[in-house]
């Protein structure tokens, strides 16, 4: 069983100026190309340019978890020609990308439902994951073929089948090892690129004290410029977790005289 994370229903976690976890909704590749007149493929492949940044970015400013959605369970919506290049693209992704993360102590998990994907891309995820499992300056989850409503389900079936007893009660400290973030700290940031303004589905169990930060910029577009402005939009948030402002400055005042 994997080490949990605290829950920030049942205690206060930590927080810090630089979060521990960002997660991001990498939105608006599509319009990116169309608005060069280019190909919505080649959003996608400039998509990855930025996703390479912004990994770049993190593990350098000290975040220790970056996740990502990148396909939706949702997305088998669209176009088949288009399903089938994200598809490619990830697979060129894991076989090039891999070997860098590893260089640079990164961990790769991908989360989601896999049995829609080929008997190749399920080998491919699976090495690239063996291979950087012991790595520790940043953890990069990828979720793919994901959805929150999934990820509850599928820990409620996980755990009812390992623990039948469960069936007539179970608690949230039940639940939450079989959450497919339950090694990861709930995240403290929240970014959605491209002008929408909603969750979509994406980990919707975990963002419950999460603060979101939506911008126009596309996803193409998003670096490191637009990435430390939306840390800095979080260091100016008051992260309360159910308390008022005067808690929040009393339990400043004890640790400053404590200090």
């Amino acid at each position: 069983m994997v080490k949990l994370q605290p829950s920030s229903t049942l205690a206060i976690p930590e927080t810090a100026r630089i979060p521990s976890h960002i997660a991001i909704i990498m939105d608006g590749n599509g319009r990116w190309a169309k608005q060069r007149f280019m190909p919505r493929v080649a959003g996608h492949q400039r998509g990855v340019e930025a996703l390479r940044e912004v990994v770049k970015a993190c593990r350098g400013l000290g975040v220790g978890y970056l996740t990502v959605f990148a396909f939706s369970s949702e997305n088998w919506r669209r176009p088949v020609e288009e399903v089938s290049f994200l598809m490619s693209l990830f697979m060129i992704m894991l076989e090039r990308e891999v070997a860098k993360l590893h260089a640079n102590n990164i961990r790769l998990k991908i989360i989601g439902e896999r049995s829609q994907f080929d008997e190749k891309l399920r080998k491919t995820m699976h090495e690239a994951e063996q291979l950087t499992e012991n790595n520790d300056a940043l953890t990069l989850t990828i979720a793919a073929n994901y959805g929150g409503r999934w990820d509850v389900m599928q820990a409620v079936k996980s755990m009812l089948r390992e623990q039948p007893q469960l069936a007539q009660s179970f608690s949230e400290e039940d639940l939450r090892p079989y959450l497919s973030m339950s090694d990861a700290p709930e995240p403290d940031l929240f970014i959605r690129t491209g002008g929408e303004q909603r969750i979509s589905n994406f980990m919707l169990w975990q963002l419950a004290y999460t603060e979101l930060y939506f911008t126009d910029v596309l996803w193409p577009a998003f670096g490191r410029k637009e990435l430390d402005t939306a840390i800095a939009s979080y260091q100016q948030r008051e992260r309360r977790f159910g308390r008022t402002s005067e808690q929040l400055e009393e339990r400043q005042k004890t640790r400053n005289r404590n200090a």
